[in-house]
């Protein structure tokens, strides 16, 4: 059975998988995960439900960021590679997780490119722009409910089924520090193949034709034309094809494991799971908060934990409490031909029922323990009785209605929170692009100014990083802005009003549990003065009771009943102990 301690423990899956030892081969921190997920309703999922780490991380390797798919390439397998574009030799020495690395070939790339140092210096070499796109990385975290031997054989599935068949070659390698934490690397190249072995453009230059199948001449005498791509792997539709593709290829290993586990990439509401996202906190954020310093984002999150924890364990009261009222309606007609067509007693009448009930209990205390005893019963249900004659709550059918209110209410102080939070995120979004755009302004406006051409792509190239900075500040106004200005006062404030707002929200929901709380009060006070055939075991808060506790406690019930029944009254008692 469930702990009623267990049920509102806040922490959160990624809290709960942390650097456990093994054991028999098994990772502790699994066992550790399953538990804490059955009984804490942070998770939103079914009891006893387990879902793998479902991190699937792709991006580009560009020139313009610096960056090197020779170093990528050195970076992920641990060796010493040499970058013929830089001049420099690539190497890692504190990678030493490698656990497996490998290259997958298409059947017309040339043998050589088997060796990592020749691959990436060809596929470098093709690249002329200073801003060229040089590789596709893909980093994945891989279910630890796979064994490790079967690491290699699970990647090596997935890139041949997605991105070798296509004409792809992918350079994979698996790293595993033991810690519970098994990922692998891939790099893909970006240029197809022709059947001789030799890398493709990218692009080909095509004509425009008019309706008669003829070229258009533009006023300038040249052919209108445009750029059309050889390959569509840099279609966005891919990035879902390859997330969903990774997910069912671990989903196969996980089966053929006999593992109930399943990868989900989607997010929360593709999922149906009515959750608040938390923001993603960075690097520096999350350093900050292991070393006890708070952040707006972690604080940030730790509202939305809160009010994902109190929303969900109200979603579970009401759920159950709904539950005994459907049980009440059922049981209602066989209730009423068992009266002779009665009137069903109300909420009060069944209150009062319950009053005498435990002041028969009470026969064999003193005086004073009885009088103690009646007051607290008494001022407990007085309360009750004003909360249901306040709300309008006399009878089931308006407790249920009554319920449903609840249910709107809570989704509705949910649905003004997730707004907030979603147009918090979009303001801090717009003030690290105000940051960046002040900041790089001054260079820009130096640039435009030089009007020799070199010296002018010299500065370029030497405030490569300032420019585009600017550059991506420009984009993201244009289409983010509106208008033409922006005020930085007015967005800080509008985003202190919003973060204002969320602890009255949140009060605003734990009222809503409190009301909660009341109803089932009521319900096990109900439970005792009810019949056996009505009993109804009631719920800790936040879970359904099971099979066996409803059994359980309807067999007392009736062991209550019948034991009154064969219990001699006092009037009996009093003769057999005259004579």
């Amino acid at each position: 059975m469930l702990n009623e301690n267990f049920l509102f423990v806040e922490l959160t899956i990624h809290q709960k998988t942390k650097y456990l030892p093994l054991s028999n081969g098994t990772p502790k921190q699994e066992t550790e995960k399953v538990i804490l997920l059955f009984f804490c309703p942070e998770s939103g999922r079914k009891e006893g439900a387990h879902l793998p780490c479902p991190h699937c991380k792709i991006t580009i390797i560009k020139r313009s960021n610096n960056e090197s798919a020779v170093s990528a390439a050195a970076y992920q397998s641990g060796e010493k590679l040499f970058s013929e574009y830089d001049q420099e030799q690539k190497y890692y020495p504190y990678k030493n997780e490698v656990t497996h690395k490998e290259i997958l070939l298409p059947p017309h790339a040339p043998p050589e490119f088997a060796d990592r140092n020749t691959l990436w210096n060809s596929a470098e070499a093709q690249e002329k722009q200073w801003n060229s796109q040089l590789a596709r990385r893909f980093v994945l975290a891989i279910p630890r409910e796979i064994p490790p031997e079967q690491y290699a054989g699970l990647i090596r599935d997935y890139c041949r089924e997605f991105f070798v068949s296509k004409g792809m070659i992918a350079d994979f390698a698996i790293h595993d520090k033991g810690d519970g934490n098994p990922h692998a690397h891939i790099l893909l190249t970006m240029r197809a193949m022709d059947e001789k072995g030799k890398w493709l453009p990218k692009s080909r230059k095509v004509y425009d034709l008019d309706g008669n199948g003829e070229r258009i001449r533009l006023p300038s005498g040249r052919w209108k034309s445009h750029k059309e791509n050889t390959v569509d792997w840099n279609d966005r539709k891919y990035a879902e094809i390859w997330r969903q593709g990774w997910a069912d290829t671990a989903n196969r290993y996980l089966e053929a494991n006999d593992r109930p586990e399943r990868l989900d990439l989607r997010s929360y509401a593709r999922q149906g799971i009515d959750k608040i996202p938390t923001v993603h906190m960075g690097p520096a954020a999350c350093q900050m908060e292991k070393k006890g310093i708070q952040t707006n984002i972690g604080n940030l999150n730790r509202d939305i934990k809160s009010a994902n924890s109190l929303m969900q364990s109200i979603r579970q009261m009401v759920r159950h409490l709904k539950g005994w009222i459907a049980d009440l309606k059922e049981k209602k007609a066989v209730l009423l031909e068992a009266l002779e067509q009665a009137k069903e007693p109300t909420l009060p009448e069944l209150l009062f029922q319950y009053l005498e009930l435990r002041s028969g209990e009470r026969a064999g205390w003193t005086s004073r323990g009885k009088l103690k005893g009646t007051v607290a019963d008494y001022n407990k249900v007085q309360a009750a009785m004003d909360f249901l004659r306040k709300k309008g709550i006399s009878t089931v059918g308006s407790l249920d209605t009554r319920l449903d209110e609840i249910s709107k209410a809570a989704v509705s102080v949910m649905g003004g929170m997730k707004k907030s939070e979603k147009r918090i995120k979009a303001i801090n979004i717009m003030l690290s692009y105000i940051d960046k755009y002040e900041a790089s302004k001054p260079v820009h406006a130096e640039y435009a100014a030089i009007g020799w051409k070199k010296k002018k792509e010299k500065f370029a190239e030497s405030h490569r990083e300032e420019l585009d900075a600017y550059n991506a500040a420009i984009r993201y106004f244009k289409a983010n802005l509106k208008g033409n200005s922006y005020s930085r006062k007015d967005l800080e404030s509008e985003r202190e009003q919003l973060a204002a707002a969320l602890p009255g929200q949140r009060k605003e929901l734990e009222a809503v549990q409190a009301d909660v709380k009341v109803l089932r009060d009521v319900r096990h006070w109900l439970n005792q003065v009810l019949p056996s055939e009505q009993y109804r075991q009631t719920a800790d808060p936040g879970r359904k009771p099971s099979v066996q506790e409803s059994l359980k406690g309807r067999q007392e019930r009736i062991r209550q009943e019948q034991a009154a029944k064969s219990q001699p009254s006092r009037t009996e008692k009093q003769q057999n102990m005259e004579l």
